[in-house]
């Protein structure tokens, strides 16, 4: 087969900016994520008309067996973002069986991973793309290797100023807003193509003219919480066939058919982080450290640190102090250069304010119940929501661990994501660590 190597023929900012805010002059203002409902409606019309149904329906939801012979043929025309491993690769193993007709995309980030090291787990490395296109030869699809490293070094930036901030970025739903979603549809617009294909362990459907997404069927590699800030347009023309699969069977068919990604070992990095140590890209980068103090939530100096950008809330190994009781990350503030350590109950937060809100088949009344996930491996909590100045205020039934500012919020009613948004801060932690930076803290304590 003949094999395509196209460069990307749109280069410039991303849009919209990845979170939190744009660089001036350089990343345009994220656009509003409610969409207008004539909008709403002609997306959801397409989405439906290509292949996305009602999950709640009787006998919709399909799972391929082993050697599935192709279906009728499909007239749609379909990206799918190949990393060049196993579940992209069956993603189009599945798409390519309906009949449809495919273009696989492989992104590149302009990071160099050596290949002694790509083996670990990693992704995007030159290998990746050697598996990737193989993959799409065996298949009998046209393949594309496209130049990201612009769109990766804004997400790079937006990785850097959160840790500056302190705050804790999460780039994964960042790229998956920015690049697998909306960049990849702008290409598969320039390719003729309605919709953008991915690996994603999630489930959409059409509900009530809207397209919503619920968790995949693998509850143990749901990945619908990495979608809470896509866009429910953006969402209507995505295409995820192993929503309804379990892992297992998603090796068995890329083994059935030979595929060389069968027994591939899962990407787990960022994948411009290879090494799994951001450090060390905050070194290589030349970020702006703030080095202080190390201090318990009384105020007192525990000892020192080279910058707050090396701690995340709810740390507990890595601060390098001893103490009879484990002591976590309670607290950072870069503009003093402040690591603030405490006990576990004082990394407990009752309530959190979400912003940058997206719903996903959902309009939100000012107050209601649902659960929210702060993390990826994070089980929904109960809580309270109420809409207040374009943020939502989150009240858990009980206290949560470690809600951290930076990282991703998803409110789910069930399996259904409803739509998140970027924790902003949570409620403090404990009166003593107020009490301390009335005194000592507040005093001097600093770097």
């Amino acid at each position: 087969m003949h094999q395509h190597a196209i460069e990307p023929t749109l280069h410039g900012a991303l849009d919209p900016a990845p979170h939190p805010a744009p660089e001036p002059a350089q990343e345009p203002a994220q656009e509003p994520t409610q969409e207008p409902a004539q909008q709403r409606a002609d997306d959801a019309g397409a989405a439906h008309g290509a292949g996305i149904v009602d999950a709640s329906a009787p006998g919709a939801a399909t799972v391929p067996a082993l050697g599935l012979a192709p279906r009728a043929a499909s007239s749609e025309r379909v990206v799918v973002a190949m990393s060049g491993g196993v579940d992209s690769s069956v993603a189009a193993l599945l798409l390519a069986r309906e009949g449809r007709s495919l273009v696989g995309l492989f992104m590149r980030n302009g990071v160099h991973v050596d290949e002694q090291e790509s083996h670990k787990k990693s992704c995007c490395s030159v290998s990746d793309a050697r598996d990737a296109r193989m993959v799409a030869a065996k298949l009998g699809i046209a393949f594309q290797a496209v130049d990201l490293a612009a769109e990766f070094g804004q997400i790079i930036r937006y990785f850097l100023r959160e840790y500056s901030a302190g705050r804790t970025p999460n780039p994964c739903v960042v790229c998956n807003r920015d690049l697998k979603f909306q960049r990849l549809l702008r290409f598969a617009d320039e390719l003729g193509c309605s919709a953008v294909a991915t690996g994603h362990y999630a489930q959409l459907a059409l509900e009530d003219g809207r397209v919503v997404v619920r968790r995949g069927v693998d509850r143990d590699k749901d990945q619908s919480y990495q979608l809470f800030s896509v866009r429910e347009r953006d969402l209507a023309r995505a295409r995820l066939p192993l929503g309804g699969l379990r892992k297992p069977h998603v090796r068995a068919l890329a083994a059935d058919v030979g595929l060389r990604t069968a027994h591939k070992a899962d990407s787990q990095e960022i994948c411009f982080v290879p090494s799994n140590d951001y450090r060390k890209l905050l070194a290589e980068r030349g970020a702006e450290l703030h080095p202080g103090s190390i201090v318990d939530t009384a105020g007192r100096v525990l000892g020192r640190h080279e910058g707050t950008e090396h701690f995340t809330i709810g740390q507990r190994r890595g601060h390098g102090i001893a103490s009879e009781h484990p002591l976590y990350v309670v607290a950072l503030e870069p503009e003093r250069g402040l690591v603030v350590l405490g006990a576990r109950e004082e990394c407990l937060s009752r309530s959190m304010l979400v912003r940058e809100l997206n719903w996903i088949g959902f309009d939100p009344p000012a107050s209601w119940r649902c659960a929210v996930q702060v993390r990826y491996r994070h089980e929904p909590a109960p809580c309270e929501v109420s809409l207040e100045n374009g943020a939502a205020k989150v009240v858990f039934d009980e206290p949560q661990m470690a809600l951290t500012p930076g990282q991703g919020a998803a409110f789910y009613d069930g399996d259904r994501l409803l739509g998140g948004g970027w924790i902003e801060s949570a409620d403090a932690f404990a009166s003593g660590f107020a009490a301390g930076l009335a005194s000592g803290i507040a005093s001097g304590v600093r770097a």
